[in-house]
């Protein structure tokens, strides 16, 4: 029985898992670069949109507010690894809003000083509650529900590709590394017996299944090699 482990040898599997996710995470966070050296090759945005980095960054500060010591109990992995998807998250902002057109530069700056906005209050709301079991489960409803919709945004690129019959906008390692990073944190969830962390991240494990099946079905019939990443504007 799983519950029969010894606590001992939970921990440690538990923080393998916390660790793999980490490195994992770091795949899914450099993947977007070979759109920002289109970007800047081209001096231009183009057709992408800055909309994904704003939500995964908001998505990367609730969870690293969640993994403190202040909100949860011993989930420093996921503090280190969702502040380091914020670093991320925020260069990628900032290239975009450096080559984007007057228009687009001062959405992408509202949108930026929002999600600084909705962190503060979210942080000085939480504050604000006295039990910490209470603020745990504040906070991780709202880091939970962050993570479902960061998992569900490729589903618009799964819809495009079955479609299509194409993987041209859904890069084989995009796919990978969300899959390993969601499987990695589904288990570190499971042994720290945090649902907050597997619900999500088992969604996320399913939906990394589907877009390495579509990938392995549909990429014979793809015109050219999938360049862009999956955070591809539909407008």
């Amino acid at each position: 029985m799983f519950f029969s482990i010894p606590n001992g040898t939970l921990t440690v599997c538990r923080d393998a898992a916390g660790i793999a996710g980490n490195i994992f995470a770091f795949g899914l966070f450099i993947s977007p670069i070979p759109t920002f050296k289109r970007i800047i090759r081209n001096q231009s945005t183009e057709n992408f949109s800055g909309l994904p980095y704003i939500y995964a960054l908001l998505n990367c500060l609730i969870c690293t507010w969640y993994g403190t010591p202040l909100v949860s109990h011993d989930n420093v992995p996921v503090m280190t690894v969702n502040s380091i998807g914020a670093v991320f998250q925020i260069t990628y902002i900032v290239t975009f809003i450096v080559y984007a057109d007057k228009e687009k530069k001062m959405r992408m700056l509202g949108m930026l000083l929002t999600v600084f906005g909705l962190l503060a209050i979210i942080v000085a709301g939480s504050l604000q509650i006295a039990d910490r079991a209470t603020r745990w489960i504040f906070v991780g409803f709202l880091s939970c529900a962050s993570l479902i919709s960061m998992f569900a945004s490729p589903l618009f690129i799964i819809n495009l590709v079955i479609r299509t019959r194409s993987v041209e906008f859904m890069p084989f390692y995009l796919s990978l590394s969300t899959f390993l990073m969601s499987t990695s944190f589904l288990l570190y969830g499971i042994f720290n017996f945090d649902a907050f962390i597997y619900v999500p991240n088992g969604i996320g494990t399913i939906l990394g299944i589907l877009q390495l099946a579509l990938y392995f079905r549909y990429q014979k019939k793809s015109m050219e090699e999938s360049s862009e990443p999956l955070m591809v504007s539909q407008a």
